[in-house]
């Protein structure tokens, strides 16, 4: 036989708890001293004790594991206590899961304001350039490690002499964002015209009088937030999107090893409403 306190500490329950379980019938001692009142516990009665350690942990109230625990209580229906119980946990899981969904959405919302706060927009004139051009249906974003190697082999064979400062941009002829089958052109501003190939085209490209101009930093990913500080600046400022949208390459993977150090100008053709 244990007394309380040593029965308190074997079972790292407190010995006020121990005697809360005796007041409302949950948990009694083996033995109490009628002349001291001290209570006893017995080494037998450790899987009992346990039994309502591991309910109380999986989430039971006092009174349902008094209810669970009843000398009556068969197997089936502890079986179904604990069912019962498995059903009221996939539900709060649930409801919890649905508020991490809107706290994960909100959370990105804000983000997104916060950095589409943080472009500022310019206008400014769009040169005439002659270029070295390549148009192409891609099946998607990936596609361009391919592509530009390929239009850069090509400048290499034919010796080209590219713009100083560069001036590398790929304009979007979909007028539109798209994950798939996307109709990209890039250019690269030249000193003379070259050779047409299959595949690679030279040609000018027209002085643009205006358009709407924002830095962006970091990798392409998110690059998606200047064209939304664009387009918000656009049109809460008056302009129409008069052709295609560009984006200018200033640093990039060929001179930066951390994407957080790229460098684009995205370039959208506008005019006064």
């Amino acid at each position: 036989m244990f007394k309380i306190g040593m029965f308190s500490k074997l079972n790292k329950i407190s010995v006020k708890t121990l005697r809360h379980y005796d007041e409302i019938g949950l948990f009694k001692p083996a033995y109490v001293d009628d002349s001291t009142g001290y209570r006893f516990y017995s080494a037998s009665q450790l899987p009992q004790l346990h039994k309502i350690l591991v309910l109380k942990e999986i989430g039971f109230s006092l009174h349902e594991i008094k209810t669970a625990l009843n000398q009556n209580t068969t197997t089936e229906t502890m079986i179904g206590f604990l069912e019962m119980k498995q059903q009221e946990v996939e539900r709060a899981l649930s409801e919890e899961q649905r508020k991490m969904d809107r706290i994960v959405y909100y959370l990105k919302s804000i983000r997104q304001e916060a950095n589409v706060l943080q472009y500022s927009v310019i206008i400014k004139e769009l040169p005439k350039v002659t270029v070295a051009s390549m148009r192409r249906l891609i099946p998607d974003y990936n596609a361009f490690n391919t592509l530009f190697p390929e239009m850069g082999n090509q400048m290499i064979e034919q010796n080209l002499t590219c713009l100083k400062p560069p001036y590398c941009f790929t304009i979007y002829h979909d007028g539109e964002h798209k994950e798939t089958d996307i109709d990209v052109e890039i250019c690269e501003a030249v000193t003379e015209p070259g050779q047409d190939t299959d595949t690679m085209k030279f040609k000018v490209i027209e002085k643009i009088q205006t358009a709407a101009c924002v830095m962006h930093k970091g990798p392409y990913s998110t690059i998606g937030n200047a064209y939304g500080a664009l387009m918000n600046w656009i049109e809460q400022n008056g302009y129409d999107i008069v052709a295609p949208p560009r984006e200018s390459y200033i640093d990039g993977v060929w001179n930066k090893d951390n994407p957080e150090d790229w460098l684009t100008e995205v370039q959208i053709p506008v005019r006064k409403s």
